[in-house]
């Protein structure tokens, strides 16, 4: 058994509200929550000027692991989310070769629980021929679905097939909603494109709309628990104000949609910028931070699909699409929390509590007696740069170069263990593979 440990004087995110409080942790789950603690032998750390929050679950990122390591991998991948303060990840299918069957699923487990410093689950990909493991792969997160084409080879854009996925099962299914048939008559519109700028003339906000529509009205049909990964478009989250209520359904948005405005984006990054779906005009930021605001849009995942240099800089329409950001997208919520934009206490639901309960993650998202102690002691005052060339993903670039962010992780814990901490990573223990209780697979209703 491991000693206790006790996290003494920290200003804490509970679920009640922001309150001081001592956090006591055995054997990896919060014990107790409350003053003056004390546990004779525990190891001690004293939060005295810290924030407590739980740690951030990043429901969204592309580790490359297996296939593609040389861009990243679960062990580079995971540092980096340490770093950021986030302790748990989900991870998508498109690796190589892709993750669409129980076995594939099994051997990636078994990467991750060698090389990942935080805790983990996988998307199984869904293809228009492999049906029976979408739904059998025991403890998944949920079907990943293509309905446009993007960075893997999978790709799922026939009405017939994505019915016939919807129609059977009742595991969560998360949507890359993009428009193929659209795309490709773009494409031919615009083929002798040359410029970053043109990807979202190509991937336009019609593309993402009407692939939403259709994802929607499917769920609609089949009552089936859906999730729209990426939000990027005014039009879709005004479409999803009006469709949502009474529907198993739930979305999220990337902090560079709406940090990151067209088209200066692509003037100073170039294809640096370059993602599916593209980061588009001010007008889409605005109105997705005011449907995150609002509760239209659920939570933040960060999309984190990293690409060396090299492959960045084949100029457009050859550069891959991606961007890193799992390490950053922490920091630059509690930056705009430092401007007034949000409060800390929305921070924690859209990038702790939320993903959990979205996903059904068991013991995670919440400081609380019973749940795990994957926890977060971040520094509210704490200035700092980001800076290529000194970041943990295998890459070393950020769309965020230069930028001076308040408010940053100082350590992190996994399952009662410290993983990160004042620029030093402990990596006696791995992460863990987090666990599925959804309500929605057993029959229940969507929370």
């Amino acid at each position: 058994m491991d000693a206790p440990l006790l996290i003494k004087n920290a200003l804490a995110v509970l679920p009640g509200g922001m309150a001081p409080a001592d956090v006591l942790v055995v054997n990896g789950v919060i014990k107790q929550v409350g003053a003056s603690l004390s546990a004779p032998g525990a190891e001690v750390i004293d939060a005295t000027g810290l924030t407590l929050i739980p740690g951030a679950i990043d429901p969204q990122v592309h580790f490359r692991d297996p296939g593609m390591e040389w861009k990243e991998d679960l062990a580079s991948g995971s540092r980096a989310a340490a770093a950021g303060g986030v302790t748990g990840f989900l991870e998508m299918p498109n690796t190589q070769p892709p993750t669409t069957t129980t076995a594939l699923m099994a051997a990636k487990k078994e990467i991750a629980a060698r090389k990942s410093l935080v805790n983990y689950n996988f998307f199984i990909g869904a293809t228009p021929a492999a049906l029976p493991d979408l739904d059998t792969t025991p403890n998944v997160c949920g079907i990943k679905i293509f309905m446009g084409a993007s960075t893997g080879t999978l790709l799922v854009d026939k009405m017939e097939d994505l019915d016939r996925i919807f129609a059977r099962g009742r595991r969560l299914i998360a949507v890359h909603a993009e428009d193929e048939a659209l795309i490709r008559e773009n494409k031919a519109r615009y083929g002798a494109a040359t410029k970053p700028e043109d990807h979202g003339l190509i991937r336009s906000p019609e593309v993402a709309l009407r692939a939403t529509q259709n994802a929607v009205g499917l769920c609609r049909k089949y009552n089936r628990r859906l999730h729209i990964l990426h939000l990027t478009t005014q039009e879709e989250a005004e479409f999803l104000a009006k469709e949502k209520a009474g529907l198993p359904l739930s979305s999220e948005v990337c902090p560079q949609h709406f940090l990151l405005p067209a088209p200066d984006c692509y003037r100073t990054l170039g294809t640096y910028a370059q993602m599916n779906p593209p980061l588009r005009e001010r007008r889409h930021g605005e109105a997705l931070w005011h449907a995150l605001k609002t509760g239209v849009i659920d939570c933040i995942a960060t999309d984190h699909a990293p690409h060396t240099r090299e492959e960045k800089d084949k100029g457009f329409p050859h550069a891959p699409s991606g961007m890193p950001g799992v390490e950053t997208s922490l920091p630059l919520m509690l930056n705009r929390v430092n401007q007034g934009l949000c409060t800390l206490t929305e921070v924690v639901a859209w990038m702790c509590a939320n993903p959990a309960r979205l996903y059904g993650l068991k013991g995670k998202g919440r400081i609380e007696a019973g749940y795990d102690a994957d926890l977060v002691l971040i520094d509210m005052a704490r200035e700092k740069m980001i800076e290529n060339g000194k970041l943990q993903t295998k890459v070393n670039w950020s769309p965020y170069d230069g930028w001076k962010v308040k408010g940053w992780p100082v350590i992190t814990i996994v399952n009662g263990h410290v993983v990160f901490r004042e620029g030093q990573f402990y990596e006696d223990r791995m992460g863990r593979e987090m666990l599925i209780d959804a309500p929605w697979e057993h029959g229940r209703a969507f929370p």
